[in-house]
């Protein structure tokens, strides 16, 4: 396991990443509520706040972004990834290796893994060639974590999102993203399941301020060590201040209402 105190993409132990991977995985349908966000340049720009760890992407929005912004953004390269045009059994096509990763200048690769779908087997051993090939370029790996397939009637039940982190500490993932599993207790549970492996937690669709900052506020004291969002923030009409926000939560050790208040004095005052 890489020594995440050694990666750009975590500051202080802890991780806020800003995933932009909606294109491939969801669609057009993704960037309709605000229809900037198609533009990746309005993310990237989003992704230079401090708060940032590292802007999550595929490999053509890497190729064709992030040298205007390799100076002040982190990279995390997904490395598979799967439209949602697909009808079949849940699936992800590996669609980058961690050398060409490498070769863009990414600080760590990124991976989902659909534990439960028909195709478990095979993506975990595509996982392995990542996870491998990746400690031989000295990067970070992240794994999507989402259980899915026929036999799961509920993706976020405790017990399902506690495997979820497990799996990533069994099949060498230094970070786990999963799904808030709907209370601390089970957030606690999951993140103990995960040993060694950080856990963040999935960011999801988007909620008010103050239900998603106290939802991240509850992960963080549960034991996650932050973060991955795309909507819920780069959707916002002040995503600044979120960051803001978020970064008092994450990185502080504030509660939704001291972040919030924090945030809304600072926007009086200007």
């Amino acid at each position: 396991m890489l020594p995440l105190s050694d990666s750009p993409i975590v500051r202080d132990g802890k991780v806020l990443i800003l995933a932009y991977d909606h294109g491939l995985e969801h669609g057009p349908v993704d960037f309709e509520p605000v229809p900037e966000t198609m533009d990746p340049e309005r993310v990237f720009e989003v992704a230079t706040h401090d708060a940032v760890t590292a802007v999550a992407v595929q490999k053509g929005i890497a190729e064709a972004y992030y040298p205007s912004y390799e100076d002040d953004v982190n990279l995390l390269l997904k490395t598979n990834g799967t439209s949602n045009l697909w009808m079949g059994e849940h699936d992800s096509a590996v669609n980058c290796s961690p050398e060409y990763a490498a070769d863009l200048g990414a600080d760590a690769v990124g991976f989902t893994l659909y534990g439960g779908s028909n195709h478990e087997v095979e993506m975990a051993e595509e996982f392995r060639e990542v996870q491998e090939a990746a400690r031989e370029e000295d990067m970070a790996v992240v794994m999507w974590s989402y259980p899915r397939g026929q036999g799961l009637k509920n993706d976020t039940k405790p017990d399902v999102i506690s495997y979820a982190t497990r799996l990533g500490l069994e099949l060498g993932a230094d970070i786990t993203k999963v799904k808030y599993p709907g209370s601390p207790e089970a957030m606690e549970h999951a993140c103990a399941m995960a040993g060694k492996s950080k856990v963040v937690m999935s960011g999801g669709s988007k909620a008010s301020d103050r239900e998603f900052l106290e939802t991240v506020e509850s992960a963080i004291s549960a034991g996650a060590s932050g973060l991955a969002v795309g909507r819920n923030v780069f959707q916002r009409e002040n995503p600044t201040a979120l960051l803001d926000a978020l970064e008092e939560v994450i990185f502080e050790g504030a509660s939704a209402d001291e972040a919030l208040a924090s945030t809304e004095t600072a926007a009086a005052d200007d």
